[in-house]
Order: structure tokens, then C-alpha cells, then sequence
């Protein structure tokens, strides 16, 4: 059984993807990439159809300069029909949400209300027993960057919704508006033109498309659009590995924000995978490191820098010495890597897009719902080379 398909260009660009069963790393892509790319550098010629790399099986193609690859598990063989032994892996998969990192906003940004309010019911009953009228609107961007060895960025995406919580009585009409300056499709302009994220010109939407009936209460999403280059990724990334004798070698990883100082970033987790013959990891923090964990996972030979958040316009570093079990012969930088970071924003999105205008019909002089927007950006695949 297929776990992930997905088609790569020449240089590694994830051009269609689609994970079906969620077992695999999201960075298997990039990893099927290196090991192809390595296998013809050291003279082996083409990486076989079928090979496998930490325990994931990857059958492959190449057509017309691009590469088909299917991934599986176990070869996709059966290992087990015992009803007994299944019911520990049927489960749903929870969604968290940290309320204290969604704090709403008015319309205008203008007024904020404690983020406690987030937990509590939406639909509670105000004093005197009356409904609370409110609407949610949450534009959600998830982010895929990938970068060079050099620090440039090879690809870039962004799939965003507009998402839409109403929570009001009476099947009122409700109009929203955005940007003035949205521009849907490219129109000729050079995908590595930045202009736009910097705050100039029009928001630039590769493609969108909009709920077919729009209920008028519930959760359900108004919008989904897709952006390609045209943004500025809020993190950049650099990372070194070099050498340190015969049995060990040094990490350094850079992790810059490249967002306003007014804006915080949170659950960052920043991993890179090891070579297998690692056998132990002493990590280096900054002077002055507050919030920061650091891991290494010897089963899987993966290292990990967590911190608790990123101030916009920071820098933050990791030195990591790398001890092995032999002798690497200048093959560390083909057998580590990628690095691959995770990330939540609150009240920042990349793209631009924004709700300018949210007006609701009256039902009367006094009818006045609450009205909140919010902002959000996930790391969908941000992956840096090495």
C-alpha cells in the first residue's frame, strides 16, 4: 500500500505531493532526493528503481527529466489481520491548539480580549440567559520553504484558508471584504520580484477558490488560496557541518527572524538527521539561552533544538560536536541533513492578505455582534540543505 506519492523536478522541486496514510517523515522528498543525487556522485551510477533509506521503501521512475516516486512501508505487505493487535493503531488524530498563542484581535486591531476567553464554550450564554452573537474569521497559512546549501531559496509556497466561525442568530447577510489590490494569476511578473512581501504593490494569488454554498453558521472554510515565490520567508536558516578529526565533527546551526520585533513565534522545533554511526551529541547554547531544549535521538540518529519562542528580528544559534563510532572519509555532508523546522506564528501571515472590511446586516439599531480576525502562520515543510 502506497504511503506518499509524489513527482520532483531536475533539481529537487516537490512539484505534486500527497501523503495518504501519514506514517512517513514529511521530509522524505528531500532525503529521496539526496540519496539519488549522492548515489551517481560516487560513481555507482543511477540509484536502482527500488531502495530503501531508514526503514522507508521508495520505487521510482524518471520520465521527461521528472522523477514519479511512491513510498511505502513493509514493502506494502500485510504484516498483521489480528483485530486485537489493529485496534491500538485506529485512533483520531487530536488537533492542539494553544490558546494563549491565538489571541484575537478586532476587526481593526484595535481591541484585544484576554486569551482565556479562547477556552471557554463561544456559544455561552451572556448575563440574563441571551446568546452571545460573535463571528471568528481566521486566515491560516501554511508554509513550505526549501533551501539551498548557500542559503537561497529554491521553492516556495504558501496554502492558506480563510476559515470562517459564525456563531449567529438569525441567518444575517455577512460581507467581507480584502485587500483592494488582489490580483489573481501572475500577469507576467518575475516570480523572484519580492516587492510585494515588502509591502508594495498587489497580493499576487497563484490560484484560489471559494465554498460552493457558504453556510450561514458553523465552522467551514470561505476561501482557499495557493502563493508561490512571490513572498519573504520569516525564517532563514544556515547550517554547517564540517569535519573535526577522524571520529568527529561540528554542527552549527542559524536560525534569523525576519519578521517585526512586535511579533512572537512559538513550538519552534528545529531537527536534522545524523549519520547512522553517530554515537554521541554534546550540544552548545548561547550565553544567555533561555527557553531552548536540546536532544538527541539515538535510535533514529536525529537531533533536535526546541525553543519556546523567537522574537521577531533575533538570531539564535546552536553549536553541536558530533562523536562517531568511525571514520566518516568526507561523507558527512551526503549521510546529515536536511534540516527541517516547525513553527507557529500568531497574528502574522506572509502572504499579506488581510480582511479590510466585515459588515453584517442589522436585524436592529441595537444589534452589534462581536467580530474577530485572526492571523496565523504553520511551517508546512521548511527545509534547509546542507
Amino acid at each position: 500500500m502506497i504511503s506518499q506519492f509524489f513527482i520532483l523536478s531536475q533539481r529537487g522541486d516537490s512539484i505534486v505531493f500527497r501523503d495518504y496514510r501519514g506514517e512517513v517523515p514529511k521530509g522524505s522528498a528531500e532525503i529521496f532526493f539526496r540519496k539519488v543525487k549522492f548515489w551517481k556522485d560516487d560513481g555507482e551510477g543511477d540509484a536502482p528503481p527500488v531502495f530503501n533509506a531508514d526503514g522507508v521503501n521508495y520505487f521510482h521512475v524518471k520520465d521527461a527529466g521528472l522523477l514519479f516516486v511512491a513510498t511505502t512501508r513493509d514493502f506494502g505487505y500485510v504484516q498483521t489481520t489480528s483485530t486485537e493487535v489493529l485496534k491500538s493503531y485506529v485512533f483520531n488524530e487530536p488537533v492542539v491548539v494553544d490558546s494563549s498563542q491565538l489571541g484575537p484581535a478586532g476587526i481593526f486591531m484595535a481591541k484585544r480580549m484576554p486569551v482565556t476567553t479562547i477556552t471557554k464554550s463561544v456559544v455561552a450564554n451572556e448575563r440574563g440567559g441571551r446568546k452571545r452573537e460573535e463571528i471568528f474569521v481566521d486566515i491560516i497559512e501554511k508554509m513550505s520553504v526549501t533551501f539551498s546549501s548557500s542559503g537561497y531559496i529554491l521553492t516556495s509556497e504558501i496554502d492558506g484558508t480563510i476559515q470562517l466561525k459564525s456563531y449567529l442568530t438569525g441567518n444575517p447577510e455577512i460581507r467581507l471584504a480584502l485587500n483592494e489590490e488582489v490580483s489573481i494569476g501572475r500577469g507576467g511578473e518575475s516570480i523572484y520580484d519580492y516587492g510585494s512581501s515588502l509591502g508594495s504593490g498587489a497580493v499576487i494569488l497563484d490560484d484560489c477558490n471559494f465554498h460552493e454554498s457558504v453556510p450561514t453558521d458553523g465552522e467551514f472554510p470561505v476561501m482557499n488560496y495557493r502563493i508561490t515565490q512571490e513572498f519573504k520567508p520569516p525564517f532563514r536558516i544556515n547550517a554547517l557541518i564540517e569535519e573535526a578529526g577522524p571520529f568527529k565533527a561540528e554542527v552549527t546551526i542559524k536560525v534569523r527572524a525576519d519578521f517585526p520585533s512586535s511579533i512572537i513565534a512559538d513550538k519552534i522545533l528545529v531537527q536534522i538527521p545524523l549519520p547512522t554511526y553517530t554515537t554521541r551529541v554534546s550540544f552548545e547554547l548561547e550565553p544567555g539561552a533561555v527557553g531552548n531544549t536540546t536532544n538527541f535521538t539515538e535510535a533514529n540518529k536525529r537531533m533536535e533544538w526546541g525553543l519556546k519562542k523567537i522574537v521577531g528580528g533575533s538570531e539564535h544559534t546552536l553549536h553541536a560536536k558530533l562523536t562517531f563510532s568511525q571514520e566518516s572519509h568526507g561523507n558527512i555532508t551526503k549521510e546529515a541533513g536536511p534540516v527541517s523546522m516547525t513553527f507557529t506564528i500568531p497574528m502574522f501571515n506572509a502572504s499579506r492578505l488581510q480582511v479590510k472590511y466585515l459588515h453584517i446586516t442589522k436585524k436592529s439599531k441595537s444589534y452589534n455582534p462581536y467580530r474577530w480576525v485572526r492571523y496565523v502562520t504553520h511551517s508546512n515543510s521548511y527545509v534547509a540543505r546542507l
